[in-house]
């Protein structure tokens, strides 16, 4: 007897080009979703887990009281000697605060897991969770919060103390498919406040979701939680198309063959701000002006976004990697266009009209880089 074609795919003997690219695109997304969600709950589990194997030895571990308020600290010491990443004492503080928010997620462990618990001996523990969710619309969702959201998703629950407002967004979460962004927008509107106070919440909540960015079904590779717990280099993961690539390893080349004291720190150096985490694209440190100089690349339009995210990095830079002789660092921000490139140059608190100047006079002019810029497009883009 012939097999029957699979459901909702094309018959080989009657597709066309089109319907040949409609096909692959679909084996497409659906693996990079299914990669996501592998990824996703692996990453989850296993925070969930080193949050646990942290409780139990607060509790009850032999040498606890050597360590006292130093544990956590201490611990992350040990565990980057040890090349391990995120494992900072506040990340190690969410972990904890992730396993006893949600202590019900031993039921979705898988075997490997349950069998770390065991080999712990902590596969009895916290019988008593500090901060459940106790409503039964927070219980009911709790099989599929750990298959919808990301750890990322987690990290802004966790935040949130009352459990019936955290139990309100797990439900909009699941309900809107929201990526993070939309979740950190809808929790800073107060939507939950707002909701309790509107007389239309089933409006409400549709203008809502109608409004909120979903999450994508490809692999989120631009987290940071993901891209360290797969263990890739930032550089590795953060680069957004094959032209930005190309551009930033020959803008890379073309500062450093200047000579005018260039060196080369970083490529896609990780910063984080608060719960924020940014990418710098290329960090020189220029010997002569002795200051860093932060290179930022767009391949798109230029948005007055990109100059308050670039001065954003400048100004921690500022607060955080100075060091005594060094004079503030600069910006250089870098938008291409297929019909034009701009440069702008971003001081941060700048008010030495000398040093400005001597800014201008030891970096690259803005006529020199737009040219370098125009040029290597085409030339990356095939059009020359």
């Amino acid at each position: 007897m012939p097999r029957k074609p699979v459901k909702n795919q094309p018959d080989a003997r009657s597709m066309d080009f089109n319907a040949l690219v409609e096909a692959i695109q679909q084996a497409h997304e659906h693996s990079a979703a299914i990669a996501n969600r592998v990824v996703n709950t692996s990453l989850t589990l296993r925070n969930w887990v080193i949050g646990a194997y942290i409780a139990e030895y607060e509790m009850n571990g032999s040498d606890r009281a050597e360590y006292g308020s130093t544990l956590l600290p201490k611990l992350a010491e040990r565990l980057k000697s040890k090349g391990l990443k995120r494992m900072d004492d506040r990340e190690l503080r969410r972990y904890r605060l992730f396993y006893r928010t949600y202590p019900t997620l031993r039921e979705s462990l898988t075997p490997e897991f349950t069998t770390l618990l065991q080999a712990g001996n902590i596969q009895q523990l916290i019988p008593e969770p500090i901060r459940e969710s106790p409503t039964p619309e927070s219980s009911g969702v709790t099989k599929n919060l750990f298959a919808s959201l990301s750890f990322t998703h987690f990290a802004e629950l966790i935040a949130i103390d009352d459990p019936l407002k955290r139990a309100f967004y797990e439900v909009e979460c699941i309900r809107g498919n929201w990526s993070v962004r939309a979740l950190k927008r809808q929790i800073a509107s107060l939507y939950f406040e707002r909701s309790g106070l509107s007389l239309d919440k089933e409006k409400l909540s549709a203008m809502a979701n109608e409004l909120a960015d979903t999450a994508e079904p490809r692999l989120s590779i631009r987290d940071p939680y993901i891209f360290e717990f797969l263990g890739l280099k930032p550089q590795e993961a953060v680069a957004e198309s094959d032209l930005e690539q190309a551009l930033l390893e020959n803008l890379q080349d073309f500062l450093l063959e200047l000579g005018n004291g260039f060196c080369l720190e970083a490529r896609q150096k990780s910063i984080l701000i608060g719960d924020t985490r940014g990418f710098v694209d290329l960090v020189f440190y220029h010997r002569i002006l002795r200051c860093h100089v932060l290179v930022e690349l767009k391949v798109d339009e230029f948005r007055h976004e990109h100059i308050g995210q670039l001065n954003t990095y400048v100004a921690w830079y500022e607060r955080n990697m100075m060091q005594e002789g060094d004079n503030p660092p600069v910006g250089l921000l870098l938008c291409t266009g297929k019909d034009h490139a701009l440069v702008e140059y971003a001081l941060s608190a700048m008010n030495q009209r000398l040093f400005v100047s001597k800014y201008q006079l030891e970096l690259p002019s803005k006529e020199a880089l737009q040219e370098f810029l125009d040029h290597k497009r085409k030339e990356v883009s095939g059009e020359v």
